[in-house]
């Protein structure tokens, strides 16, 4: 009994030894975009305004081109309801790609130029801020008027100032204001734009938006 049980011990052992034959690892191709939403077509949809119909049949290549061959997403004018439909493709390299370039055809249809716009799709810490002059204060009438001709300046000079020391883009649609740009620009814009307002004088502004983009120029 006692001679079984030893050579039993030992046929354990003589198994135990061997060394485990592990299956080689599985190797998965990375997922495309399409498989990543079950091979549903994404879809985006863009409203155009009644304003903005012109221009963008005017710049419509412009828009086409980029969003199409470089960002491999289709687009089409939907006539009859006046929007722009955007819609992801099997050879889309990335998904994120969609949303990008309805940004950039939203940007589009708020009044930036298509140059300026484009920023969105290549860029990924852009931004769009919008809000209206009475957010910041209550106007009405002529004080609302000069309010607005304050921020354009004569021939848009001060709009071009606050653009050019904090590298944003302003858009003044009647009482909306749209600006473009990273988000620590868009605030040094805003609090510019705010000042201009409330009433402060567009020299002070400009003296302290120099102190301003001096110091973000040193912090980067």
């Amino acid at each position: 009994m006692q001679s079984n049980g030893e050579s039993a011990s030992m046929e354990v052992e003589a198994v135990s030894s061997e060394p485990k034959v592990l299956p080689p690892k599985p190797k998965f191709e990375p997922l495309k975009p399409h498989e990543m939403s079950d091979g549903k077509v994404q879809f985006r949809k863009v409203s155009v305004s009644q304003h903005r119909y012109t221009p963008l049949k005017k710049a419509w290549m412009d828009i086409y081109t980029p969003v199409y061959e470089q960002m491999k997403i289709d687009i089409r004018m939907n006539l009859k309801a006046r929007k722009v439909e955007l819609k992801t493709r099997p050879d889309t390299p990335d998904i994120s790609n969609l949303q990008k370039c309805a940004d950039f055809v939203h940007a589009f249809m708020l009044g930036f130029d298509v140059i300026d716009a484009i920023a969105l799709l290549r860029l990924d810490e852009l931004y769009i801020e919008s809000f209206e002059i009475k957010d910041v204060k209550t106007l009405r009438g002529d004080h609302l008027s000069r309010a607005i001709g304050r921020l354009s300046g004569k021939g848009g000079k001060t709009k071009f100032a606050i653009e050019n020391a904090t590298k944003t883009r302003i858009v003044i649609a009647d009482t909306r204001i749209h600006i473009l740009g990273s988000f620590a620009n868009i605030k040094v814009a805003r609090d510019s734009i705010c000042s201009l307002i409330l009433g402060s004088p567009a020299g002070k502004v400009y003296s302290k938006l120099r102190a301003v983009s001096a110091r973000l120029a040193e912090r980067f």
